[in-house]
């Protein structure tokens, strides 16, 4: 599997992150389902259409794809990690939702059915392909003519405290990490706007729009959101590196996000780009 296109991302989905996102769904889809649902509504999904959810994780988007297009509609999970789809698949067990099946598959590479599907939506799932316009021209082949695209992005990191405030508070007790290369695979890769657009009517879209959503999120309590925040992230991988810091950036943190804390439990700023566009 070495030599596949998006071997990196399967190996980091499978082998690390995978198994820690599983573990944390219930925190992760508290923190994210308000962001996934408004991108829902931008696609609009009808009763019966067949629908593709990129990047699905732990089903909780497909799940709720397959109640709005009912018992006569269809929906595929596609995403590369294993130990997500497997929380996925016994949730959909559990909801009884027969409607919404699950493929362990690269959408950049996989032989997706042509003009199969009414509709492809993706929450955070879509900007980790090593080749993000070939990933989008084999997707835009499994969409009917016309068929809607809706997915959603981070924009840029100094826009997203949710992503960036716990690491800053405690950055200072760490090594400094190297920046980022510029556009590649991860969460900011497609904070550009600009680039977004040329990559999908590269791939063959057409009415591309690109809309800012900002909402406050979080995962729930104090000790939830620490949890959290302990686990994911670059932060998380700091940790395990220095675990002799751990307790001094637990004491930090708590400080830090003691300040956000409300009836609601801990809230923090998003910023997001929810992008339509219709093969």
């Amino acid at each position: 599997m070495t030599d596949t296109p998006n071997a990196a991302q399967i190996a980091y989905w499978n082998e690390g992150a995978g198994p820690t996102w599983a573990a944390l769904q219930v925190q992760l889809d508290r923190q994210l389902g308000p962001l996934g649902r408004a991108t829902e509504a931008a696609l609009n999904p009808q009763t019966g259409e067949r629908l593709l959810d990129v990047g699905c994780g732990c089903g909780e988007t497909s799940l709720e794809l397959a109640r709005a297009v009912g018992p006569s509609g269809a929906v595929t999970g596609l995403d590369i990690s294993r130990p997500m789809l497997e929380i996925a698949r016994g949730r959909a067990a559990e909801a009884g939702l027969s409607t919404a099946e699950f493929l362990e598959a690269d959408a950049q590479t996989y032989p997706l059915e042509a003009g199969a599907y009414d509709g492809l939506f993706s929450r955070f799932g879509v900007m980790f392909f090593a080749d993000p316009t070939a990933a989008f021209n084999n997707l835009r082949r499994a969409l009917k003519p016309g068929g809607r695209l809706a997915f959603l992005c981070w924009r840029s990191p100094d826009q997203n405290p949710i992503m960036t405030l716990p690491m800053a508070s405690v950055a200072h007790l760490f090594p400094p990490a190297p920046p980022p290369e510029p556009g590649a695979p991860g969460p900011f890769a497609f904070a550009d706007p600009k680039r977004v657009e040329a990559i999908l009517s590269g791939a063959g879209f057409r009415d591309i729009a690109i809309t800012p959503h900002d909402e406050k999120i979080g995962a729930g309590s104090l000790d939830d959101t620490l949890s959290l925040t302990l686990r994911v992230g670059p932060l998380g991988g700091m940790l395990r590196e220095h675990p002799d810091l751990r307790d001094t950036a637990i004491g930090i943190l708590r400080e830090t996000l003691s300040a956000h804390a409300g009836p609601d439990g801990v809230k923090l700023g998003s910023a997001t780009w929810i992008v339509t566009a219709r093969a």
